[in-house]
């Protein structure tokens, strides 16, 4: 059963914790659009009070995925298009973020993503949807960050739940493929980290275009 890495988890307040799990059913379709998310079941479900339950469906509304009203929360999910569009926004960032560190010295952050991507390898073996979803997450993330843009990272924070999210449930479709598809995702991580070490922005954006073109085949594989 997919859920959150515990890595994720670690520290974070209940609220965001109930957020986490209620994500994960509305993109997942568990829930459905135009359901009512009433804050009394959630709190019950959940063994807590409601406050919490209201900094989840907070968190929830700023993401999109549900519409606050005053007898609870209609849910509104993730269709295909909204997907689509947060793949375009993460395309935006993560060209940028690349084409910024063609400049410069990076050689802990390829030394970093290079263990990312032996994880994402023993990930395989053991089977671990989980744990490849994080370490594929956790890899594009760290290019963001070390990119060194404040507002670009304010941009990426807003959407990284829903982009772990996704990438948690695609990965299932990925895995369901067998070792050949999943050992070709892994290669599409050796390709970025190459095309990085090259420090030509050409072939870093070219790199980038070919890792989104691919993803979002997989992605209606895994939404449709």
């Amino acid at each position: 059963m997919i859920r959150y890495p515990s890595a994720w988890l670690q520290g974070v307040s209940l609220g965001e914790s109930i957020a986490c799990e209620l994500r994960l059913q509305l993109i997942r379709g568990t829930i459905q659009p135009g359901e009512i998310l009433s804050e009394n079941r959630i709190a019950t479900d959940f063994g807590t009070s409601r406050s919490p339950v209201r900094e989840a469906m907070k968190t929830l509304a700023n993401e999109g995925v549900i519409r606050l009203e005053r007898m609870g929360a209609v849910v509104l999910g993730l269709s295909l298009e909204d997907v689509e569009e947060l793949y375009d926004v993460r395309f935006l960032i993560e060209s940028f973020a690349q084409q910024r560190l063609a400049e410069g010295h990076h050689d802990s952050l390829f030394a970093r993503l290079q263990q990312m991507i032996d994880k994402m390898e023993l990930a395989v073996k053991h089977q671990d949807i989980v744990d490849f979803s994080y370490q594929d997450f956790c890899f594009h993330e760290a290019m963001i960050k070390q990119a060194g843009h404040t507002r670009i990272w304010h941009l990426w924070k807003s959407i990284h739940n829903l982009v772990l999210t996704v990438m948690l449930i695609t990965t299932e479709e990925v895995f369901s493929e067998g070792e050949p598809k999943l050992i070709a995702v892994i290669d599409k991580h050796r390709k970025i980290l190459q095309g990085l070490q090259s420090k030509d922005a050409k072939v870093i954006q070219g790199v980038v275009e070919e890792y989104f073109a691919d993803s979002r085949n997989t992605l209606h594989k895994s939404l449709l």
